[in-house]
């Protein structure tokens, strides 16, 4: 139990850390374009960077994930709604799961 709490603050501590130095160490505006531009474009990859692996994953069979993330990209890029593309990709994986499943076998 003693390292668990010394776990925790070590933790508590890093992630306390991360956001607090920027407001700490930077007093004035930034204005650095490449800065800004970096900045404005982390919460995007960061969350690219956790949902692809854990989409492709997520139904155990990477030809049905990769269907599901395929429809959501396609629908996406076509500026649909965040409903739409969920919905999207929950048909297409359930379409591919379907056919996976009982029409290659009945062909083969």
């Amino acid at each position: 139990m003693h390292s668990f709490w010394i776990y925790l603050l070590v933790m508590a501590g890093v992630t306390y850390l991360v956001r607090m130095l920027p407001l700490v160490l930077v007093k004035k505006k930034i204005t650095n374009r490449f800065l800004l531009s970096f900045l404005y474009y982390i919460p995007y990859a960061v969350l690219s960077v956790m949902t692809i692996p854990a989409s492709l994953y997520a139904t155990g069979s990477l030809a049905t994930a990769a269907v599901g993330v395929a429809v959501a990209l396609v629908l996406s890029w076509r500026k649909k709604s965040l409903i739409v593309v969920a919905a999207g990709a929950v048909a297409g994986v359930l379409c591919a799961y379907l056919v996976i499943t009982y029409l290659l076998p009945a062909l083969g």
